[in-house]
């Protein structure tokens, strides 16, 4: 964790200058500085008391940011390659949470499978098309629709297209 930037953001939310965060705390504008930079770690006597001057406390400042956090970047994004296909995972630890967003790029007569397992799945074809295999069930589905099954049967996704398909998939619970 940076505590350092942490202590920034609450200090720009609550409109203070380093120095006036500094004075409250009895402490120097350059020690505010260096936490803030994370050129230094403050003892736990001084970070209470910046958290106090903040309007916060220990539990809170130290609550998982995961928990908080409701905008994500392509900074945040994991990807993994793999048979023809690249997965972004879009959402953090999204396994823990009710429903797992992932971005997929399937090369032309790549497939996704999956064993069938408890839950739903949804998808919005970006680009592309594909072809949905629900059992011994096929479903095309091409750029600007969407696909929503119960994931109790064997599923796959099959690339029927000459270029590479995008689709956000969404698993409940997650699967991935």
């Amino acid at each position: 964790m940076e505590i350092g930037n942490k202590i920034k953001r609450l200090r720009l939310q609550l409109n203070l200058s380093q120095a006036e965060l500094a004075a409250r705390c009895e402490l120097t504008k350059g020690y505010i500085s260096q936490l803030e930079n994370d050129l230094t770690s403050p003892s736990i006597s001084a970070l209470c008391d910046i958290l106090s001057a903040l309007g916060t406390d220990l539990a809170e400042f130290f609550k998982r940011e995961d928990d908080e956090r409701i905008v994500f970047s392509t900074d945040d994004f994991i990807e993994k390659h793999e048979d023809g296909m690249l997965l972004k995972w879009i959402i953090p630890n999204a396994q823990k949470n009710e429903m797992e967003p992932v971005l997929v790029e399937l090369l032309p007569g790549a497939v996704t499978s999956d064993f069938p397992h408890e839950g739903e799945e949804f998808g919005y074809i970006l680009e592309g098309k594909v072809c949905i295999e629900l059992g011994k069930k096929k479903y095309p589905c091409k750029k600007g629709e969407t696909f929503y099954y119960a994931a109790d049967k064997s599923h796959s996704i099959i690339n029927t297209g000459k270029n590479t398909a995008k689709f956000l998939w969404i698993s409940t619970p997650p699967n991935f």
